[in-house]
């Protein structure tokens, strides 16, 4: 008998992938910033930002939300630093 290959399961598209993105400097701290995106149900694809500081971890609700993943990074891209702290400050 021939033995069946081993094959692992393909991974579920709808799982959220993490992305690392540029640091952030917050007073004088540098803070670890990610997205997390993962295509939804719908078909729309949607993403959180992931902040890692000394204190732990924080993330927003999934703010970014496009009808193609080249979209959403458009608008991740498009976020100044100014705003990535303002977000980060409106968590922490």
């Amino acid at each position: 008998m021939a033995a069946q290959p081993l094959r692992s399961p393909a991974p579920d598209p709808r799982e959220p992938v993490v992305y690392d993105l540029h640091p952030l400097r917050f007073e004088g701290q540098l803070i670890g910033v990610r997205l997390s995106l993962r295509h939804a149900e719908d078909g729309m694809w949607r993403g959180r930002l992931l902040f890692a500081d000394a204190g732990g971890g924080r993330e927003t609700v999934e703010i970014f939300c496009a009808r193609s993943e080249q979209e959403l990074w458009e608008s991740v891209r498009g976020l100044g630093d100014h705003h990535l702290r303002d977000l980060y400050r409106s968590i922490a």
